[in-house]
């Protein structure tokens, strides 16, 4: 059985004291039982303030991106050692937005994973199609693509100890209030899970977690987490909303 993960991304907003309140909030609201795992994300320079309220809980704490190298001249990185010295369990590599508005590639985010999953943090791979890629039917050839580029060389071990996850973000859904049916999420983590299968083995592509990201609330949350296939969900802009996320959060409790 597949632990459900739901991850609030909170992307590049909320001011110190915002944050603060935010995790505050959500680590009130959730209870200590809950089954599902729930994943904090806030801008790299609150991450040691979220830390010290989420401290000791049941609550994650994630950071939006990670570089490649332990240390050097890479002005503006942040390692891996640092993200685990702040307490750091999780990292999105590849969000939509690394890959269309900062322009990441496919051999860049393949040794983030790498450098991530490599130093026990678990790695969020987020993969994706763009509207125009879906309206030309090549969806399923850009998600395989992306698959095939972001895991080349990473450790099947490591995979097995559970520091790999995938998440479905079709980027059309992404902040435009669109989402995928549940019926097509489904239908796209089944896809990525089968070539998960071929590619790694059916065993890890029966263990790895498949989140759905793009414009999900607490209205569609429910719906999307029952399908067999999504084990969780990577939430964006509902996430700054505490009765939202919470909400959300509660879906997964009773998925």
């Amino acid at each position: 059985m597949r632990t459900k993960l739901i991850a609030g991304n909170w992307k590049m907003n909320l001011s110190k004291a915002e944050s603060v309140t935010l995790a505050s909030e959500v680590l009130h609201k959730v209870p200590k039982s809950a089954k599902a795992q729930v994943l904090l994300i806030p801008a790299f320079i609150h991450i040691d303030a979220v830390a010290q309220v989420i401290s000791k809980s049941q609550l994650l704490l994630g950071a939006q991106d990670v570089y490649f190298e332990k240390s050097g001249a890479f002005t503006g990185e942040v390692s891996t050692e640092m993200l685990l010295e702040l307490g750091v369990s999780h990292v999105l590599v590849g969000h939509s937005e690394r890959r269309h508005v900062i322009h990441e590639t496919d051999a860049v985010l393949n040794r983030k994973l790498i450098a991530a999953t490599s130093e026990k943090l678990v790695g969020i791979y987020c993969v994706g199609e763009t509207l125009q890629e879906r309206n030309s039917g090549k969806a399923a050839e850009v998600i395989l693509h992306q698959l095939k580029t972001g895991l080349a060389n990473l450790s099947h071990d490591v995979i097995a100890m559970g520091h790999l996850v995938i998440a479905y973000e079709p980027v059309w859904a992404i902040g435009t209030g669109q989402t995928a049916t549940p019926d097509h999420a489904q239908e796209t983590h089944a896809f990525i899970r089968a070539r998960l299968a071929e590619l790694l083995s059916p065993e890890l592509a029966d263990r790895i977690r498949i989140q759905y990201g793009g414009s999900v609330k607490k209205a569609n949350a429910a719906e999307l987490l029952a399908k067999p296939d999504i084990d969780g969900l990577l939430v964006g802009g509902a996430s700054l909303i505490v009765d939202e996320f919470v909400g959300i959060i509660q879906a997964a409790e009773k998925s």
